[in-house]
């Protein structure tokens, strides 16, 4: 079996690789048990030395970097570039607040010491998606690695360069070659991966039906999982809002990665009263992002991932305009090679539509009708999804109220599109995971927290 690299812009094979035959995946599980053993006791501040070379080091090559994602997943070189830097950014983050996030917590007991320490598990075995091929593999490596874990990559089909080219970056660094190894193997060999011996942990970002897999077979070995799955997410446009900000920031927001992030807004549900000019006026955002070659300058849409992909995209907006969805832009699929899709914007989009229950993973808008506050709030809501969520309006101290308290999700945000960043935790709850990646929480999530008792 092998595994192919295709470039989604013209269709056409950039590479072939073969998949790691089973002796050397074995091989490389019982490298990374022995890896763990010698890492663990690196000081932090060894640790953090190798973080920090990393950060520079992907500083170093990051046109090489953004021009690879173009080519394996489309992605835009400008977007492409700030991909590469906030994977710099995180490994710096981890390397400065390490020691601070793993520091023993103190406990007032019966005792005359007690404290909780923080000890790293082991391998911690990664299946990671395609969508941002570099930050969610230091989103999960980072923090893990300075814990005292070790990392074993299963990176999805299509992009086996940017795997090898990240393995590359941390060896490059400084750290062990069995602390961090990429495994070039298919889905079908993921549940042998998750029952081996060695493996510690499992994290995933990817689809909820992958993560019900994962956590299936996980859950029968009895071994921690993180899942970060997809997302619908809701942006709120209330009645007092700035609506020019907000149209820019919410076409911003849709078309983040060309539409293809789990965190990307999703469904705008907008309050009846600024609905007609919310609408005028996003649209003409979405129609002035300009649709193209990845590698050309100006271009902040480029293809889907695969044809596949795409042609779900069209799918589902087909079945919403059949269930009675309003077309206000694009729509339509282009001809010629590649794997493009318009940015698209659906009106009158309610539940039950395709457009509304399900995650479109691409540049398609939905933009649902509310009566008011309340009945935006239950839309929002009614998602088996909870990854993210904003809310707009004029009212900083009602935005909060509706974000910290009204939202059913892990990130809420107020007047901005929703993001991830190293010094907040990062999650969804519902049918978009459990777990959370980032900030001083995802840290310890793949750590013995460990109560100790000196009588």
């Amino acid at each position: 079996m092998s595994l192919k690299s295709i470039n989604p812009a013209t269709g056409e094979l950039v590479h072939e690789y073969p998949e790691t035959p089973d002796h050397e995946v074995a091989a490389a599980l019982e490298a990374a048990a022995r890896a763990f053993l010698e890492w663990r006791e690196r000081p932090l501040a060894e640790r953090g030395a190798a973080l920090r070379r990393t950060g520079a080091l992907l500083r170093e090559r990051r046109e090489a970097l953004a021009r690879l994602m173009a080519t394996e997943m489309g992605k835009p070189l400008g977007q492409g570039r700030g991909e590469v830097d906030k994977c710099a950014w995180v490994c710096d983050h981890y390397a400065e607040n390490a020691e601070g996030y793993l520091a023993p917590q103190s406990a007032a007991t019966d005792a005359a010491k007690s404290y909780v320490a923080f000890e790293p598990i082991g391998p911690v075995l990664a299946v990671m998606p395609w969508n941002f091929p570099l930050w969610q593999v230091f989103r999960f490596a980072a923090p893990a690695l300075m814990a005292g874990n070790v990392g074993l990559l299963k990176h999805a089909s299509n992009v086996c360069a940017c795997a090898l080219a990240i393995e590359d970056v941390l060896h490059d660094a400084g750290l062990p070659r069995a602390a961090f190894r990429a495994l070039l193997v298919g889905s079908s060999r993921v549940g042998g991966l998750i029952e081996a011996k060695e493996v510690a942990a499992v994290t995933l970002t990817g689809s909820t039906p992958a993560g019900r897999a994962v956590a299936g077979k996980a859950g029968a070995c009895l071994k921690k999982t993180v899942l970060e799955l997809g997302g619908s997410d809701a942006y709120l446009v209330l009645e007092d809002a700035d609506l020019e900000r907000t149209a820019e920031t919410c076409a911003t927001a849709r078309l983040v990665n060309s539409g293809q992030s789990c965190i990307a807004g999703k469904r705008f549900i907008v309050v009846e009263a600024v609905r007609a000019e919310f609408e005028r006026r996003f649209v003409e955002r979405m129609a002035a992002r300009r649709l193209g070659d990845p590698f050309e300058d100006g271009v902040s849409v480029g293809p889907q991932a695969r044809r596949d992909l795409r042609d779900e995209v069209h799918r589902q907006v087909q079945a919403s305009i059949a269930a009675g969805a309003r077309v206000r832009l694009g729509g339509e699929l282009p001809s010629g090679p590649g794997a493009f899709y318009p940015p698209s914007v659906l009106t009158d989009v309610r539940p039950g539509m395709a457009a509304f229950d399900e995650e479109v993973f691409g540049p398609v808008a939905a933009v649902v009708p509310a009566r008011d506050e309340k009945d935006a709030i239950r839309l929002a809501n009614l998602s088996s999804f909870g990854l993210g969520a904003a809310v707009f309006t004029g009212n900083r101290e009602r935005g909060e109220r509706i974000a910290r308290s009204e939202l059913q999700a892990g990130a809420c945000f107020v007047n901005d599109y929703v993001r991830s960043d190293p010094r907040l935790p990062f999650g969804g709850v519902k049918e978009s995971g459990y777990g959370r990646e980032l900030g001083a929480f995802g840290i310890r999530e793949f750590v013995n927290v460990k109560s100790v008792w000196v009588a």
